[in-house]
C-alpha cells in the first residue's frame, strides 16, 4: 500500500544555498513530504504553522548557523521537532557539542551527504524522538 502525502513524516530542511535544497528535495520527496526553508528566519516562520517530525539544517549560514537556530527553537518551540540533525562541510566542534549537549541535536553528518546513509539516518531520528 502505497503511502498518501498525509501519512509521510514531514521534514523541515534548512540551507542557505539552493542547489542544496533542490537536491535534498528531488532525493526525499518520494519517502517523505519536504519543507524548505533558504534561511534560519524562514525555517522560524515555517515551524509556527506546520507540524514538523525532523529539522536538518545546514551550519553555515549568513544572518544565523545553524547551531544559532537550534538555540532559536529550543527557546521557541522546546519540543517541536522532536528531533533534529545538522549537515555540514564546516563544523567547530564546540559549537556542534554544545547542540548535541543544549539544542536536541540527534547527529551531525558531513557533506557531502550519502542519499542511503541520510534516508536511514532520517528515519532512526525520527523513531527514536517518537519512542
Amino acid at each position: 500500500m502505497r503511502q498518501t502525502a498525509k501519512d509521510r513524516y514531514t521534514i523541515l530542511y534548512v540551507d542557505d544555498e539552493q542547489s542544496n535544497l533542490r537536491i535534498f528535495k528531488n532525493t526525499f520527496r518520494r519517502d517523505f513530504n519536504i519543507l524548505l526553508a533558504s534561511d534560519p528566519h524562514a525555517a522560524v516562520e515555517i515551524l509556527k504553522s506546520n507540524r514538523v517530525d525532523l529539522l536538518i539544517t545546514d551550519q553555515m549560514m549568513p544572518d544565523m548557523s545553524g547551531v544559532e537556530l537550534l538555540k532559536e527553537i529550543k527557546d521557541l518551540y522546546p519540543d517541536v521537532p522532536p528531533s533534529r540533525v545538522m549537515l555540514s562541510g564546516y563544523a567547530q566542534p564546540d559549537d556542534i557539542n554544545l547542540a548535541f549537549e543544549e539544542y536536541k541535536l540527534y547527529k551531525f553528518l558531513s557533506k557531502p551527504w550519502e542519499e542511503k546513509v541520510l534516508k536511514s539516518l532520517i528515519i532512526e531520528a525520527i523513531e527514536s524522538a517518537n519512542g
